[in-house]
C-alpha cells in the first residue's frame, strides 16, 4: 500500500518525519468530560488532535494515532486507533487491531496473570496464521492400513508418476519408469544367474 511505496523510496532513513504518529494514554472519571483530564487537584484540558467530519471520516493531526482510554468510574479500558487512509488501507489497520488485540488478551488474561511478561515474548501471530503455520509444517502422510511391500509402493509410484525423476546423480537422472526397467534387469539377473531368490 501507499505507505510500503514511501517507505521503500526512503530506505536509510530510520526515522521518517514525514510520519507522524501519536500514542495516548487517558485516564478519566467521567466520559462527558472528553477534553479534561485530572491530575490530582488539577483539571487540563486537551487540545483535539482530530475534528471529526463525517460519520466515517476524521481529519487528524498525525498520520496514526493509538489511543488508550481508562475510565475510572466503569472501570473499563477502550482503544481507538485513528490512521491516515494516505498511508493505511483499511485491511492494514484492521490487521494491527487484531495483533495487538491478541497481544493485550495475552498480557492480561493469561493463565498465569503473576508472571509479567516482557512484551517481545508475546505472539502477534493470528489464529489463522497459526492454522496455517501448522498445516504448512503438518507433513504426515498416511499410507493405507494394509501394510504392503516397498516393492509394491514403487511400483504403484512408477505407474503414477512414470516420467518424473526418481534418481538423480551429478549430471545422470533417471525417471521412475526408467528406473523401474533397470531394476527388472537387475532381478532377472540375480535369478538366474546367481541363482538368488526370496526366502
Amino acid at each position: 500500500f501507499p505507505l510500503q511505496r514511501i517507505l521503500n523510496q526512503h530506505p536509510n532513513i530510520s526515522n521518517p518525519v514525514f510520519l507522524d504518529t501519536s500514542f495516548e494514554f487517558i485516564s478519566s472519571m467521567t466520559k462527558d468530560e472528553e477534553n479534561e483530564i485530572m491530575i490530582g487537584d488539577s483539571r487540563l484540558s486537551l487540545l483535539p488532535f482530530s475534528i471529526k467530519i463525517s460519520e466515517d471520516e476524521i481529519m487528524s493531526k498525525f498520520d496514526f494515532i493509538l489511543s488508550f482510554e481508562h475510565d475510572l468510574n466503569l472501570n473499563e479500558f477502550s482503544c481507538i486507533i485513528n490512521a491516515s487512509l494516505d498511508l493505511f488501507n483499511v485491511e492494514t489497520v484492521s490487521l494491527i487491531t487484531k495483533r495487538l488485540q491478541i497481544m493485550l488478551h495475552q498480557q492480561f488474561t493469561s493463565f498465569d496473570c503473576t508472571t509479567n511478561k516482557s512484551i517481545y515474548e508475546l505472539s502477534l501471530t493470528l489464529s489463522n496464521e497459526q492454522y496455517l503455520i501448522q498445516s504448512m509444517n503438518n507433513t504426515e502422510i498416511s499410507f493405507p492400513s494394509s501394510a504392503t511391500c516397498i516393492h509394491h509402493e514403487f511400483v504403484y509410484q512408477v505407474m503414477k508418476h512414470p516420467q518424473k525423476l526418481a534418481v538423480e546423480l551429478d549430471e545422470q537422472s533417471l525417471t521412475y519408469c526408467e528406473l523401474l526397467h533397470y531394476v527388472q534387469i537387475l532381478c532377472l539377473t540375480l535369478l538366474n544367474e546367481y541363482h538368488v531368490f526370496p526366502g
